[in-house]
């Protein structure tokens, strides 16, 4: 439907609304906002990933291991009861408060890293559509290629299959849950670019002739296997954390055993364990052993649930940041696959960022005319403004506020323009009438204010977003 709007009637998201009813000038209005606040906080995440990217050309890897207290010379206390990754992410990387009342002072380096995320966005924006369609052409494809190594490497590695199969197998009990289909509904229409008007700026671009039909499927057919292929890579890789996870509490549990067996305390496990070599004692066994007598054997003891581990961090920016800088850190030549990884983060990151711009721009620049004669100056001065707004994220309290961020404005807000996007065109225009539209737009070229014979046909840049 959006595709088909903007490629008739050549306009931006307020355009095409407006065309179709003055009325409904508000759609187009409440895309942009939406845009502009999701791409207030997701330069943030860009952010991080270069400051990522740029710790990854180091061995071992800052984030492998625990720091020394130097005025101990022990271990950081913190670090030893969580996880080397996770402090450097909650310590080094943000240097997060205790809650977000407490604001604390900027962070330097994500400030420098959010401006040079900002500053790639301007410069690759700076010469509109054509230009940003020529780097989509590689940020596109680039990622495919990563996935694929990633997801080569990763069914090497032990604890792949059970990863895969946690993917795979349904949990029927948190089907009426709202909050995942909630959840669900923003995916796919972030994933698509749809409601953000993106997909109709591109789409205004389109040769007027061009089969939006076939776009549409493509687009469509090709997210669906794209969004596989990714989950295949993300539970393959949680799969071999969450394994060495449960294979190191067994074997940490085993000893704890050994040492009350030492000690003549009732020992019920010798039946079930060959206690003289730990390592062939399987996950399966232990916990079956544990369902029958950890209650018997004491606090200390713990069960060691694969399922468990493989939830804890597969979602939000842990799943990036925490879950697979964990497992990358147990990659041999750790610091190849995470420097791979994050710039390919990089790369799917600048291509939203790109469409995300391209729905505020592009509207803009059709309704108001002076800002459509500069557009090098709009592309400068939305960028700046939002670097200043973006600033609020560099706080040391930044992460709640980017939390918040994409709890409530790419959420509920997009849900409610894609309903009345639909109900604008099915109810207000009329369907009929609008599959008649098309079907006339593909056999003569209706006037429109955009002349696009310069431009590529651009469904690999929607595709990109």
């Amino acid at each position: 439907m959006e595709l088909a709007a903007g490629q008739c009637i050549r306009q931006g998201s307020i355009g095409v609304w407006k065309h179709i009813s003055p009325k409904l000038a508000g759609i187009g209005y409440s895309s942009c906002m939406v845009c502009f606040f999701v791409a207030l906080y997701y330069n943030v995440i860009i952010a991080w990933s270069l400051f990522y990217m740029g710790n990854s050309f180091q061995y071992p890897l800052p984030w492998e291991q625990c720091p020394i207290d130097m005025t101990t010379n022990n271990t950081v206390k913190e670090c030893s009861g969580s996880s080397p990754t996770s402090y450097f992410w909650f310590r080094k990387a943000l240097d997060i408060t205790d809650s977000i009342n407490e604001s604390g002072e900027f962070n330097p380096i994500m400030t420098g890293c959010l401006l040079a995320a900002w500053a790639i966005v301007c410069l690759a924006m700076i010469k509109g559509i054509k230009s940003s369609a020529k780097v989509m052409y590689f940020s596109s494809v680039f990622p495919y290629a990563v996935l694929f190594i990633f997801l080569i490497r990763g069914l090497m590695l032990d604890g792949a299959m059970e990863g895969i199969a946690y993917m795979f197998y349904p949990k029927i009990e948190i089907w009426a849950e709202v909050q995942v289909w909630r959840q669900a509904a923003t995916q796919v229409f972030f994933a698509l670019g749809l409601g953000y008007g993106s997909v109709i700026a591109y789409s205004s671009y389109n040769p007027i002739h061009n089969n939006c039909h076939r776009d549409a499927l493509m687009v469509s057919c090709i997210n669906f296997m794209t969004s596989v292929l990714a989950s295949l890579v993300v539970f393959v890789v949680l799969g071999f954390r969450a394994k060495n996870i449960a294979l190191n509490c067994v074997t940490q549990n085993l000893g704890l055993l050994n040492d009350m067996a030492t000690h003549g305390t009732n020992h019920h496990w010798w039946p079930w364990f060959n206690m003289s070599d730990p390592a062939s004692v399987t996950i399966p066994e232990y916990r079956e052993w544990y369902h029958h007598y950890g209650s018997q054997v004491g606090t200390n003891i713990t069960d060691c649930d694969l399922d468990e581990e493989m939830s804890k961090g597969v979602e939000g920016t842990g799943l990036a940041f925490i879950a697979f800088t964990e497992a990358m850190a147990q990659f041999p030549a750790s610091p190849f696959w995470s420097t791979l990884f994050f710039l390919m983060l990089l790369n799917l990151g600048m291509s939203t960022m790109f469409g995300t711009m391209q729905g505020i721009l592009t509207p803009l620049m059709d309704n108001f005319s002076l800002l459509g004669r500069h557009r090098t100056m709009l592309t400068v001065c939305s960028c700046v403004l939002g670097f200043v707004i973006g600033l609020l994220f560099t706080q040391r309290s930044g992460n709640y506020f980017v939390t918040m961020f994409d709890d409530y404005s790419a959420t509920m807000p997009l849900i409610i323009v894609v309903v009345f996007e639909t109900f604008a065109v099915a109810w207000v225009y009329g369907a009929d009438r609008f599959l008649d539209d098309i079907e006339i737009m593909l056999k003569m070229a209706p006037p429109g204010i955009r002349d696009n014979s310069e431009y590529p046909d651009l469904a690999l840049a929607m595709l990109a977003m």
